[in-house]
Formats: structure tokens, C-alpha cells, sequence
């Protein structure tokens, strides 16, 4: 197993940093490019290809490597379907309810064959996962972001219980392409591939986490929100601050926790960094509370 799961991400991590550069120059030829906007920190086109890279090299790794009782055939479909709602918004803009309704389909698809006695608590892990889903999208403001907030949790997964390592290949795979947009983004994975990161880092986190937190009350809602780590705490903070401020909780603004350390002064690598710190302790905590209870 230890050196089946080396290669895999030996593999992955070469399928990421080479592939990736020939991503960009099919984006660029398509037009599939981020144009700049004053909430966002490049000041050119950028090409959104990174996520195609991938998506790809997920369902590589699912149909080589996913062991037996992860339910991976509908964690492969259900991420599929996020990946191209989010390529074809990147492509022409979508309708904000069309795109949550297909979200909160795919959720169902890995949540319901798990909880179908408890109606309850199918709602509940179906809105979470659609949220974390959302919510990595949401924080994919600065250059390697959302990159990093996944290969940690990814690596939380693989070293909790019952991981067994099996995350560690997407980990390489996160890494193989992060170089392409950290610190200097020469690509973007676009909406399509944090959505696919944020519904296979909430899916898998459910999957080890379900049977300890299998009743709904107000410490089954706070893990919840810890194991959504820094991108769910951010998302949930910045909807309550622009409530209390009158606005619209979907209104785009620069009053994420990135943007606010970026605006203090400090570096692309100094906020990495602390939010790194963040993802940690919030995984941490959120993994020991529910698996040790």
C-alpha cells in the first residue's frame, strides 16, 4: 500500500506541474481568462485552465487508486458535476440558482445513500458540503489560496483514523500546479476547479467524520464548522458582517479575511501563511472533537 501510494503521487504530482502549463495555453487560446477587476490582484488577463488539470487527474486518481467502502463512483460523479458548472460559468456566467441547485445535487448524491433513515441529518450534510463546496470559491482571492487551504485539508484526512494516507496523491497533485500560482499566478483553477476541491475536501471529511457526529445539535453544528476550516469560517463571518451592515450577504466586496491582512500591508506569502496557521488549528480541532467523542 505505501508504495502503491507513493507512485500514485509521484504520478499526480508530475500530472499537475506538467500538464498545467499546457492548460494555460489552451485557455489562452480559447479565451477562458480572469480579467481584472479592482477586488482582485492582477492587473492582466489570466488564464483559468489550472482546474481542467484538475479534475482530470482526480478521476485519474479515483479509477487507479479509491479503496473499497468510499463510496468514490458518486464522489466521482457528484465532483464532476460541480467542476463543469463551475468551467461553463467560467466560460458565460450562470445563474447563481442554477449553479447551487446542481451543487446541492451532488451533495445528495454522496450524503443520502449514507443518512437515508434520518432525513435530518441529510439536509444538514447536503447544505454542508454544497457550503464548504461555495465557500472554497469564495476565498480563491489571492494566489495559491485555495490551493493550500486543500492540501491541508487533504492532509488532514489522509492522517486522521481511518484515512490511511489515501488523500496524500491529490496532496502532490495540489502541489505539482501550485507553483504555477503561487506566487506569480500564471494560471487560475477557476470556478470549476475550486468547486471540485472544496466538494472533495467536505465529502471525504464527512465520510470520516459521519458516524461520530450522527446526531444534529449545537456540537455536531460547531464541527461542522470547524471541519469546513478557514474557507467556511470566513464565508460565514463575511455574511454576518454584511448583514449587520444592511447589504446583501452575496454583495462582492474586499472584506474577506485575505483581502483585510493584504489592505494591512502584508504580503501574498506573510497572509498565506498565518491562514495556513488558521486552517490547522481550526482542522485540528475540529477532527479531535469529532472523532475522539
Amino acid at each position: 500500500m505505501a508504495e502503491k501510494t507513493f507512485l500514485m503521487a509521484l504520478s499526480l504530482m508530475v500530472w499537475g506541474y506538467f500538464l498545467t502549463p499546457i492548460s494555460i495555453k489552451l485557455s489562452g487560446r480559447f479565451g477562458i481568462l480572469d480579467q481584472p477587476s479592482p477586488r482582485k490582484g492582477h492587473n492582466q488577463p489570466v488564464p483559468r485552465g489550472a482546474g481542467l488539470v484538475v479534475w482530470m487527474g482526480y478521476l485519474f486518481w479515483s479509477l487507479l487508486f479509491a479503496p473499497d467502502g468510499w463510496h468514490f463512483s458518486s464522489l466521482a460523479t457528484g465532483a464532476s458535476m460541480v467542476f463543469f458548472i463551475g468551467y461553463l460559468d467560467d466560460m458565460s456566467p450562470i445563474k447563481p440558482v442554477i449553479r447551487l441547485i446542481i451543487h446541492l445535487l451532488a451533495s445528495s448524491l454522496v450524503v443520502i445513500p449514507l443518512h437515508m433513515t434520518s432525513p435530518l441529518l441529510c439536509i444538514v450534510y447536503t447544505i454542508w458540503i454544497a457550503g464548504c463546496t461555495n465557500a472554497y470559491n469564495l476565498i480563491d482571492g489571492m494566489n495559491g489560496l485555495s490551493l493550500s487551504m486543500a492540501i491541508l485539508a487533504f492532509l488532514a484526512i489522509g492522517l486522521a483514523p481511518g484515512g490511511n494516507y489515501v488523500t496524500f496523491p491529490l496532496i502532490a497533485m495540489c502541489l505539482g500546479i501550485l507553483p504555477w500560482n503561487f506566487p506569480k499566478a500564471k494560471t487560475f483553477l477557476g470556478d470549476g476547479g475550486v468547486y471540485l476541491l472544496g466538494y472533495v475536501v467536505a465529502t471525504m471529511t464527512m465520510w470520516l467524520a459521519e458516524n461520530k457526529l450522527n446526531v444534529i445539535n449545537l456540537k455536531t453544528v460547531s464541527t461542522l464548522v470547524l471541519l469546513g476550516g478557514v474557507p467556511v469560517v470566513d464565508t460565514l463571518t463575511t455574511i454576518v458582517r454584511r448583514l449587520i451592515s444592511g447589504k446583501s450577504p452575496f454583495s462582492p466586496d474586499r472584506g474577506h479575511i485575505h483581502h483585510r491582512l493584504l489592505d494591512k500591508g502584508l504580503s501574498q506569502g506573510k497572509v498565506l501563511a498565518l491562514l495556513a496557521v488558521a486552517q490547522v488549528l481550526l482542522l485540528g480541532a475540529g477532527f479531535f472533537i469529532s472523532l475522539s467523542s
